[in-house]
């Protein structure tokens, strides 16, 4: 297994407004764009040559990739004009695959970080003979995922869709969104129209009678779809919580890259990331962030489990908790910002106009 497809299409409307002006792939998350994570674990697997399938954002990936060289890689982009699900845009860059028709293809979501062990999924689906091999993960509350039950061997017997009642929660097996495809499986989906692998190309080979293999691997395993899942996945990644070759630095309870300022009586904790020409202030306090290039923490200001955009600046004294700041903006002193809370780019908020609390 030499080469894999990288589905990296997608808006990313959950995690606005970090996607107003950067694809959610290319997202900083522990210091370097989510999607360098992703290319470097598959490189380490053995893949040599990535086709990435893009449509939102398009023009951003190559300008920074390149021809992948740097990673040890092959990377080719292949641009849907519209958007095509999950099937339609593998289907869409199938003619860059260099694999001959029994040979196996990795195929993998570009907003998934987890611990999976790529060359074990491969030799799963080689061993067993599967048409297609999909990484299974367990949860403990799966209403909210796909359901994939499978027999003592781990064949897969169905794929069903999110539960609505405790009697249809048959297995706390989910899609965990990566897969190996047989070749030759790629080219039977339809195309040139949107197609899901969840909800029609997968059902489909089932009751094809195709062999669909899984393969439950519990490791670090997180959606990246949130704001706070996406602060707490860069988190992780500084803590070596979640595997990734591409850390620019020593796993630890923070990382200040290189220009980056952090006066020596502020406090950056909990896997903070702290990016370039960033600055955080004297008496301000830290923790599980991810501050973007060129931000600005004020004197005494607390950030908890937030993200701080490029160029943003929190005032003086402002509290901000499980809060997304968008590029540009600025939050003036004395403001109090709890979860959910964001700040779109270019906003301003004056000093002291948003509070959850008491201003005595």
């Amino acid at each position: 297994m030499t080469e894999a497809i990288l589905l990296v299409g997608g808006k990313g409307t959950r995690l606005r407004p970090l996607t107003v002006h950067t694809p959610k792939p290319m997202v900083r998350a522990a210091g370097v764009p989510f999607l360098t994570h992703q290319l470097a674990r598959a490189r380490a697997a053995g893949v040599e040559h990535i086709v990435l399938a893009t449509s939102y954002l398009a023009e951003v990936f190559e300008p920074y990739f390149g021809d992948g060289s740097a990673l040890g890689l092959h990377i080719e982009y292949v641009t849907e004009e519209e958007p095509l699900g999950t099937g339609g845009a593998i289907r869409n860059v199938a003619g860059r695959l260099r694999s001959g028709p029994d040979d196996p293809v990795l195929v993998f979501n570009g907003d998934i970080l987890t611990g999976l062990d790529i060359r074990a999924l491969v030799d799963t689906h080689e061993t067993t003979g599967a048409d297609v091999s999909l990484h299974l993960t367990r949860v403990a509350d799966p209403r909210a995922y796909g359901l994939v039950p499978t027999d003592g061997t781990g064949r897969v017997l169905a794929f069903l869709e999110k539960p609505q009642t405790p009697q249809e929660i048959v297995t706390d097996q989910i899609n965990a969104g990566a897969y190996v495809f047989r070749r030759s499986v790629i080219d039977t989906i339809p195309a040139d129209r949107p197609v899901s692998v969840e909800r029609e190309t997968f059902p489909g080979l089932l009751a094809a009678g195709a062999h669909l293999q899984g393969m439950v691997d519990s490791t670090y395993w997180l959606d990246l779809g949130t704001p706070a899942a996406f602060v707490r996945g860069s988190a992780d990644l500084v803590l070596g919580r979640a595997p990734s070759p591409a850390v620019p630095g020593r796993c630890g309870d923070r990382l200040v890259l290189p220009t980056a300022t952090v006066a020596p009586d502020a406090k950056v904790t909990g896997g903070t990331v702290v990016g370039e020409g960033a600055y955080v202030a004297e008496g301000a306090r830290v923790s599980g962030s991810t501050i973007l290039p060129g931000a600005v923490i004020e004197p005494d200001a607390v950030v908890t489990d937030s993200l701080i955009g490029a160029r943003a600046r929190v005032g003086e004294r402002s509290v901000l908790t499980g809060t997304v700041v968008g590029d540009g903006a600025v939050v003036g002193a004395d403001n109090e910002l709890r979860e959910g809370v964001r700040v779109w780019c270019d906003a301003r908020i004056p000093a002291g106009a948003v509070r959850f609390s008491s201003d005595q």
